[in-house]
């Protein structure tokens, strides 16, 4: 019997890597005979420049570029494909949320000034593709920053130059684009649909995570508008509800806005990346899982990209969360979950890696 796995990362416990190896190494133990095909997934969230590399081939090349705060140094990183001449960037390795501390998250002053520096320096390598994963990020932008340092300026209505973080987006009045600036193709991986702005944009869902405060919120969405408004007047680009352009804070718009990049799903690029439909061949089951399968699990992310392709070639699908608040679909055979009700998020996240080959265990029981 031929088992694939195919995990996306369990967020704060597990890379999308180790899920797998743990999963395997259960089934393995538990049933000798079964033949099992690894690949690791992601959706355009953080971890998706280390699934890819891995898939792809590469070296990681470490750079020392601006962190989320203007004055913070960080080392961000991308994986280089040298010979595709690809650039995968992840931006959480500059911009990212998890380089800052709780009392440093402020969305009002983080900035995508690193993750731009990181594209200008893929460029000057002589990258002719890039790939953008623009999971995990700390801002609430616009994707100015990094637009900032690839060579644009942005202008407030007295005429001095604005500065970056998110709280400056209501200034700008004027942009002015870079002479001869010349960018390989950028396709960026989104993991969500989410617009710019309003109810569902990048202010309102996702700013309270980052150190928003409601307050805050409603001058980044303000924000958000301005800086829309601006580049549809100025630009000629009416990118403010295009699904996904609110990803990273508005990260995924300023891309589109000043990189000409192009939105794709991140787990459809990894899927093809790692030869998932090809290892699904022949298959009985494919094993897959995230931290939290909830309603954004099918719309976008790694479950309902690998349920997709497992059905087109009836393949039979288990999933194992880490936890869950929606009940299993149609497509789904198995569900299991790493949190059982007696016990806390803390204690299942602590023992991740226990509770995961139990449930992989349990699983080779029932195929």
């Amino acid at each position: 019997m031929k088992i694939v796995v195919a995990f996306d990362k369990f967020k704060g416990s597990l890379t999308a890597p180790r899920a797998c190896e743990i999963v395997r190494s259960a089934l393995q133990a538990a049933r000798p005979e079964l033949q099992i095909v690894v690949k690791p997934l992601a959706d355009g969230g953080d971890g998706t420049a280390e699934v890819l590399q891995s898939a792809l081939g590469g070296e990681w090349i470490v750079e020392r570029v601006t962190g989320p705060l203007e004055a913070m140094p960080a080392r961000g990183k991308y994986a280089w494909v040298k010979e595709r001449k690809w650039a995968v960037i992840e931006m959480a390795t500059a911009s990212g949320l998890t380089l800052l501390g709780a009392q440093h998250r402020n969305p009002l002053r983080t900035t995508t000034y690193g993750t731009g520096e990181l594209i200008d320096l893929a460029v000057k390598r002589g990258a002719q593709k890039i790939l953008l994963g623009v999971g995990g990020s700390a801002t609430v932008d616009g994707g100015v920053g990094a637009a900032m340092a690839l060579g644009w300026r942005f202008f407030a209505a007295n005429g001095r130059r604005v500065g970056q973080g998110g709280g400056e987006l209501e200034r700008i009045a004027r942009i002015e684009a870079p002479v001869n600036a010349k960018l390989p193709e950028i396709e960026v991986l989104c993991d969500v649909d989410n617009p710019l702005c309003g109810e569902h944009g990048a202010a309102r869902v996702f700013g309270p995570q980052k150190g928003a405060t409601p307050e805050m919120v409603e001058r980044l969405d303000a924000g958000l508008r301005q800086l829309a408004n601006v580049v549809k007047e100025q630009l000629g680009k009416d990118l403010a509800d295009v699904a996904g352009a609110g990803a990273a804070g508005g990260l995924a718009f300023g891309a589109m806005a000043f990189m000409n990049a192009k939105l794709v799903p991140g787990i459809e690029t990894a899927i093809s990346a790692s030869g998932l439909p090809e290892a699904l061949t022949g298959a009985s089951w494919v094993i897959t899982g995230e931290g939290c399968f909830d309603e954004q699990s099918l719309r976008g992310k790694v479950v309902a990209g690998v349920t997709h392709a497992a059905r087109n070639l009836g393949v039979k699908v288990a999933v194992i969360a880490g936890n869950a608040t929606r009940p299993k679909t149609e497509d789904i055979a198995i569900l299991l979950t790493l949190r059982k009700e007696e016990m806390s998020l803390e204690q299942a996240m602590a023992n991740a890696e226990k509770l995961l080959a139990e449930n992989a265990r349990e699983i080779a029981a029932r195929l």
